[in-house]
């Protein structure tokens, strides 16, 4: 008897600046087996405002199993460089490398990680006090400021993220210039033909 395929949920997202869409962000959740999960979440943004310029191609793929971490790579590319993460357990420990655009670290960490930025993108963050960044290697605090609304903040910089229905509808990321604004976009009516 053969099994039926095993469910993909996928999440698209517009990213504006200033009123301007100016990128797109997908966030998907493969099931590969009834233990294993595959999340990705794909970013890609082209601004230009007069002098200003920014390019960011943004990936993040997220191996878990039995709801722990196993590996997690971002690749970054921008007009800035080109920049990496890695968080890979290690039987009783993970490694982490992360090379990013002004922020660099290595470490390690004994402790299961069993929740990231990007499980966010999949349903509220109820009773969870952390995100561990992927991008960072490190962990965001998270704080419910309101029904639906969370607060995301490492080391000075602040998210913003907005559930309707337990499902993510928005996220203001916080910038000195300008705040990013990442905001669901509706699927398509499904057709009764």
């Amino acid at each position: 008897m053969a099994q039926s395929p095993l469910p993909t949920e996928v999440h698209r997202y517009s990213i504006e600046v200033a009123g301007l869409r100016v990128g797109t962000m997908t966030a998907t959740r493969q099931a590969l087996s009834t233990s294993n999960v595959r999340y990705s979440l794909v970013s890609d943004v082209q601004v230009n405002f007069l002098v200003y310029h920014l390019k960011v191609y943004y990936k993040v793929i997220n191996q878990v199993q039995n709801g722990q971490l196993l590996l997690s790579t971002v690749e970054a590319h921008t007009n800035q460089g080109n920049f990496t993460s890695r968080t890979e357990w290690k039987k009783d420990h993970y490694d982490i490398v992360a090379d990013q655009y002004k922020h660099h670290y290595r470490g390690t960490e004994v402790r299961p990680i069993r929740y990231t930025v990007t499980d966010m993108f999949f349903g509220e963050p109820q009773g969870q006090p952390q995100a561990y960044g992927e991008y960072f290697g490190d962990y965001f605090q998270v704080q419910n400021i309101a029904p639906g609304h969370y607060q995301a903040e490492r080391n000075g910089r602040e998210d913003e993220y907005h559930y309707k229905n337990g499902q993510l509808v928005s996220i203001i990321k916080k910038n000195p210039l300008k705040n990013f604004i990442i905001r669901q976009i509706p699927p398509p009516p499904v057709s009764n033909r």
